[in-house]
């Protein structure tokens, strides 16, 4: 039984992490952090994680280096924020999951002062972490102590993808990526897009060529690849929902294939995965139907006489793109059940 302490656990991904690890069977206790709220009751914020009956209240939010002190340390701040509390954490040998972009390079600085736009602190951290993505690092998973959690864009992007790539079914240039994303992955704070009038009613196209998760995406698609792949192109969307993200995927075929063809292929290389279904025929790929789950839905499709190659990855970016991928990199690194506290299926709606 171990202990989680989760920092930043009064935004949009650390309220899942309490919602989630509340019911994961190997933990027994909860640190709750917040640098804006200490003092306060997390079911104030967020009054779905009352307790009823004989259920055990939520402890009090306490200051970031309290969850320091857990077992299990999980960082859902915003970015350049994760440096100071990975060092802490890792000075007691626990292991740290950040679910901010600060630990999903690596060793590369040089990309993340380009998009994000400040140096490492720690460079020794950041060569001993690993992107936490356990459909291609499984193995570099078991054992690791720092983990970098895939953002919610890449890891729909590249997990409808990574098939083709990896079976060299998919032609390495002129990739165009799609994607749509509900409200919540622009996190809690409140800014003129996400208010009601701004984003009902429309689907809005943002930060054009330009958006943070761009590199991150070339970065995992040449591992996937096991050779460089062009970075391709990547259009986010701010959809009218909640929650949710639906990325739309167009690749060249590297030789001739049916439809049907193309889809076994995808269907056999997610055969022993936990998490990624493989949609049948006739069927595409939608958040609906991942909602509230851990789930990474995928469809097949050929476009322009089979010439083009059509994959489309949805998942709920709280879950599968945040929160539930964070556990599931815990039960990795733990020797834990890989789908422990995570086995729900999507609500019908």
């Amino acid at each position: 039984m171990i202990t989680c302490g989760i920092i930043g656990a009064s935004g949009y991904a650390g309220a899942e992490l309490v919602r989630l690890l509340s019911g994961h069977p190997e933990v027994k206790g909860l640190v709750l952090a917040s640098t804006s709220k200490p003092g306060e009751a997390l079911e104030a914020v967020y009054p779905n994680l009352l307790s009823g009956g004989q259920g055990q209240a939520l402890p009090l939010l306490v200051g970031p280096a309290e969850a320091c002190e857990a077992d299990v340390v999980f960082c859902a701040g915003p970015s350049g924020l994760a440096e100071e509390w990975a060092l802490l954490a890792r000075a007691g040998d626990r292991l740290f999951i950040d679910l901010s972009a600060d630990f999903r390079f690596g060793s590369d600085e040089a990309t993340y002062e380009a998009w994000y736009g400040k140096k490492y602190g720690q460079p020794g951290l950041h060569a001993g972490a690993v992107y936490g993505l356990p459909e291609l690092n499984r193995a570099r998973i078991a054992g690791a102590r720092l983990i970098g959690n895939p953002g919610c864009y890449p890891t729909a992007s590249s997990l409808a993808l990574f098939p083709g790539l990896r079976l060299g079914l998919a032609q390495r240039e002129g990739i165009i990526i799609d994607a749509a994303s509900g409200l919540t992955g622009a996190g809690r704070e409140l800014g003129r897009s996400s208010h009601y009038a701004e984003a009902a009613d429309s689907v809005t196209p943002y930060k054009l060529g330009s958006h943070r998760h761009t590199p991150e995406i070339g970065a995992v698609l040449s591992a996937m690849a096991g050779g460089e792949v062009e970075t391709p192109v990547f259009t986010p969307h701010l959809a009218p929902m909640g929650r949710g993200i639906v990325s739309t995927t167009y690749f060249r075929l590297a030789k001739a294939l049916t439809e049907a063809e193309l889809r076994e292929a995808w269907a056999s290389f997610y055969s022993a995965e936990p998490f990624v279904r493989v949609l049948g025929e006739g069927l595409a790929a939608t958040n609906r139907n991942v909602r509230l789950s851990n789930y990474c839905d995928i469809s097949v499709h050929l476009a322009h006489g089979g010439k083009v190659g059509i994959a489309v990855g949805a998942l709920d970016n709280m879950v599968k793109g945040a929160a539930g991928q964070a556990i599931q990199n815990m039960n990795i690194a733990l020797g834990l059940e890989e789908t422990a506290g995570l086995k729900a299926l999507p609500p019908a709606f």
